[in-house]
């Protein structure tokens, strides 16, 4: 999962990142709202969290031009505006979620999880997925009573691809969903990890295919068939 954090308090973007990054996501931090609005045009994220009082442009105007073009990414605002008509304003304008600060991390981060989990599993802390059962807020995967043993980055590839599970997703959107702006993943890298997520994968009946020319899906198939590449 790919976060856009848009604050301007560098203390509290600091803390903020430290605890996402901690808890395995990709995070992109921006200073203004010219920066952050640039960066929801041109990468694909899958939270904003969004302070209001941006230089430049302000966090509402940064709000509205993502509704504007239709963008459904997640917005958790986080502000010192504490009166009643800004949370309204901020809520009716399509904001998720919105904390006042100063806040307790701890529950900032479970409210990142709570919006992020609705995104991919419906809003139900662990689903069942082929033989597997998927606890993303844990960012545990099962297989039976085994705990499927995934690094870091294998779990990213999976977590991206459940998302979108019954989709194609190309390998830019991969290197996209789980690389933020300090990291750096070649296309060799990319088929390591996937050829590697495969293997843990196997006999779970869920499996990656890939679709020559467009990229991967994730699938169930047969326990003990793993998808065919597509032409």
């Amino acid at each position: 999962m790919r976060i856009l954090l848009a604050e301007d308090d560098a203390a509290i973007a600091a803390a903020l990142k430290h605890a996402l990054v901690d808890c395995g996501y990709a995070v992109d931090h921006v200073s203004d709202g010219m920066q952050a609005d640039t960066a929801l045009r041109s990468d694909p994220y899958d939270l904003l969290v969004l302070d209001l009082g941006l230089p430049r442009i302000d966090g509402m105007q940064v709000l509205h031009n993502a509704r504007e073009r239709r963008s459904d990414v997640a917005v958790m605002v986080v502000t010192a505006r504490d009166g009643v008509p800004e949370r309204i304003r901020a809520l009716d304008g399509g904001a998720d979620d919105y904390m006042i600060k100063p806040f307790v991390l701890a529950e900032f981060v479970a409210r990142t999880k709570a919006l992020l989990r609705r995104r991919t599993s419906g809003g139900i802390p662990e689903t069942a997925f082929g033989r597997l059962s998927v606890n993303l807020d844990a960012r545990r995967v099962r297989l039976g009573t085994e705990e499927v043993d995934l690094t870091a980055r294998e779990f990213a590839l999976f977590e991206t691809l459940y998302a979108r599970q019954q989709r194609v997703v190309s390998r830019s959107q991969l290197i996209e969903a789980i690389c933020d702006w300090e990291q750096d993943l070649t296309d060799n890298g990319l088929d390591i990890s996937i050829h590697r997520l495969r293997r843990k994968l196997a006999g779970s009946g869920v499996g990656i295919r890939t679709i020559r020319g467009l990229g991967y899906l994730l699938e169930e198939c047969a326990a003990g068939d793993p998808p065919k590449p597509r032409p």
